[in-house]
């Protein structure tokens, strides 16, 4: 078993950051991710937001990794909490944790090791991810706001003026 850790924080508020990680998939930077489960969801007594999801991933492993590993024998419980930055509201902190287990083959503790720096790498992209999807929403949400303002015609609004 290996336990692979990180840290990063966001510039930008903990209610953006939480929106943008439950859209974070599809996304273009991580194209290995092919599906998304949720399997279960709730708020614990601290008012915290648990959700537990299933990723469903193509990680285009050579195929004598795949030959070794016979790949049902390797496990990855990746946990992700995001908290309000104590001293900055406008900040995040993002803790990452991630268990890599690979049973029954004598190279396990290298092949824990190599996927713990897969991980490590694919956590960068990770976070390029939330801000391209924060990206979006804050774009979204400046079309709605311009949108209500009335600076910008939509193809309805434009026909009923034009009368």
């Amino acid at each position: 078993m290996k336990i692979w850790t990180s840290e990063h924080i966001f510039n930008h508020p903990w209610e953006t950051v939480t929106k943008a990680a439950m859209q974070k998939y599809p996304n273009p930077m991580n194209p290995s991710v092919i599906g998304v489960d949720v399997l279960d969801r709730g708020i614990d007594k601290q008012g915290r937001l648990h959700s537990k999801r299933l990723l469903s991933t193509e990680w285009g492993l050579p195929s004598i990794v795949k030959s070794i590993t016979f790949t049902n024998m390797v496990s990855v419980d990746e946990k992700l909490t995001y908290k309000p930055h104590p001293e900055d509201q406008e900040k995040t902190i993002l803790t990452q944790e991630a268990i890599i287990s690979v049973k029954g083959v004598s190279l396990s503790s290298y092949l824990e090791g190599v996927m713990a720096s897969t991980i490590s790498a694919n956590a960068g992209k990770g976070r390029e991810a939330m801000e391209w999807v924060i990206r979006r929403l804050n774009a979204e949400i400046e079309e709605l706001a311009a949108t209500a303002r009335g600076t910008i015609r939509t193809p309805m609004a434009a026909a009923v003026t034009e009368k």
